[in-house]
């Protein structure tokens, strides 16, 4: 049997054992703060209003080809959502759709190939989805988006915006779409929701850089072969920023606009048994599932949804609460994660890349 050289490099780096150990210790922290006592909030299925004008609200979930984004396709689905399902490949979405109709035989269900990593992608998705609700005569808003797409690299892709592709997947595509799709939010005549689907290694990112700069070209240093992607870093980067952005939504929706109806709740599913890490060595991510299997901390995607399901379903005075662990429990995220000036540099410079990527599609992109 020959050595395998991917993953015996990948052992003796720090990135491997930053994510062996501290993201370990992270998910414990997380854990151990579901002893303390923390507001928990029931799950409220949907009830139309005999005069309302929506009868089945609308969910956008991201990611949803595997993992927990097909998992949480499948139980609103069950909960009485038309679920629109978004991902990047036409054949997963098909099949994703028909277990769907499996399990649920009177879903409503529709699928839309979208990039994350793509605003051109993403901008073509929105009015897709816009041309969609006018042609079947359905009310022009939405009523549930899931920002679940995510993704760990093993190595440095820069995508057509100039943008890391792990970020841009993992916050700035997220931040786009949101963007693109609040004024479908805010029109629903029922309260709406946004979840953003973020991780317990945004503990472990520290004196982060929120400047345009930054954002635009993280770790595009590293094209160099002298120096090795951090992987990690930058996952823990991405979600922290996912985070940060959750809290400022919360703070600009609800908090600073009370007749706002539009709620915004950030969801750690901890570790759950998924793709993420296809990139790494398979003898590794076999190794890290066995090792959590081991402490009971692996879930598997129809477990791990939970806290996302909670997020969902929760009641709208739950905007702006971590929720982790699953049964409705929710904890404190980093110190770092509440820091709102912070979070409004973010905002502002997240804004202007998104604007200058807008104008960088072509005419055509909506068309």
């Amino acid at each position: 049997m020959g050595v395998d050289w991917a993953a015996m490099e990948m052992v003796f780096s720090l990135e491997f054992w930053r994510m062996a150990v501290v993201w370990t210790l992270s998910l414990l922290f997380s854990y151990f703060q579901l002893l303390r006592l923390s507001p928990s909030f029931p799950r409220r299925r949907f009830t139309p209003e005999p005069a309302s004008k929506v009868k089945r609200p609308i969910c956008v979930v991201t990611g949803a080809t595997s993992g927990l984004g097909a998992a949480a396709a499948k139980a609103l689905a069950g909960e009485g959502y038309h679920v629109v399902l978004a991902g990047r490949c036409p054949q997963l979405l098909s099949k994703i759709i028909e277990e769907i109709k499996q399990q649920h035989g009177d879903a409503h269900l529709n699928a839309f190939q979208v990039d994350l990593s793509s605003i051109h992608s993403i901008m073509k998705f929105e009015s897709s989805l816009k041309q969609w609700l006018l042609d079947s005569y359905l009310h022009p808003s939405i009523q549930l988006l899931i920002n679940n797409a995510g993704m760990l690299a093993k190595s440095l892709r820069v995508t057509a915006d100039g943008f890391d592709q792990m970020l841009e997947t993992n916050y700035i595509g997220a931040f786009a779409l949101t963007n693109l799709l609040m004024p479908l939010l805010k029109s629903s005549p029922v309260p709406s929701r946004i979840v953003n689907v973020t991780s317990f290694t945004h503990r472990c990112a520290s004196d982060v850089g929120v400047d345009k700069e930054t954002l635009a070209r993280k770790n595009l240093c590293c094209l160099s072969t002298s120096k090795r992607y951090p992987l990690a870093a930058t996952y823990e980067y991405s979600k922290l920023c996912l985070l940060l952005f959750s809290y400022e939504l919360h703070r600009q929706l609800c908090v600073m606009d009370p007749t706002s109806t539009v709620s915004v709740i950030p969801a750690d599913p901890g570790v759950v048994e998924t793709n993420i890490m296809r990139e790494l060595p398979p003898c590794l991510s076999q190794l890290a599932f066995m090792v959590l299997r081991f402490l009971h901390l692996l879930q598997s995607p129809e477990c791990g949804v939970g806290s996302i399901l909670d997020a969902a379903l929760a009641p709208p005075e739950a905007s702006g609460k971590y929720f982790f662990g699953g049964k409705g429990r929710t904890i404190k995220s980093s110190s770092l994660s509440y820091d709102a000036r912070l979070a409004e540099r973010l905002w502002s410079a997240s804004l202007m890349l998104l604007q200058e990527a807008k104008c960088r599609v072509p005419e055509s992109a909506n068309t």
